[in-house]
Parts: structure tokens; sequence; C-alpha cells
């Protein structure tokens, strides 16, 4: 299920009540460079080497 702009808007304004407008760029920092490292350990993961794969001899005739 989709967030919507009015979900999303409802969020921030409780993220600002908790946290203060002093620590929100902290916290949206943080979970940027986060976010950034979780996504260049997962790319790295999908670009391991498979291992090779056997050719089969084409059948002969």
């Amino acid at each position: 299920m989709p967030i919507g702009p009015g979900s999303l808007l409802l969020i921030l304004i409780v993220a600002l009540l908790v946290f203060g407008p002093k620590r929100l760029p902290e916290i949206g920092r943080a979970a940027g460079k986060s976010l950034k490292e979780f996504k260049e350990a997962t790319k790295g993961l999908a670009e391991e080497e498979e291992p090779p794969k056997k050719e089969e001899d084409e059948p002969k005739n």
C-alpha cells in the first residue's frame, strides 16, 4: 500500500513534534547514509559472479 501525500505530511508533523526542528536534519542525514550503505551492500550481492555455466556438447547428427 503506497503512502499518500496526506499520510506523509502527518508522519513529518509527528516527527517534527517528537524530535524537534534542530534534530530532524541530523536524523534525515543519518537515514540517508544508512540507506546508501544498504543499497551499496545489496548491489554488491547482486553483482557477485555466478559460477560459469557448463556448456553441453552439441549433439552430433
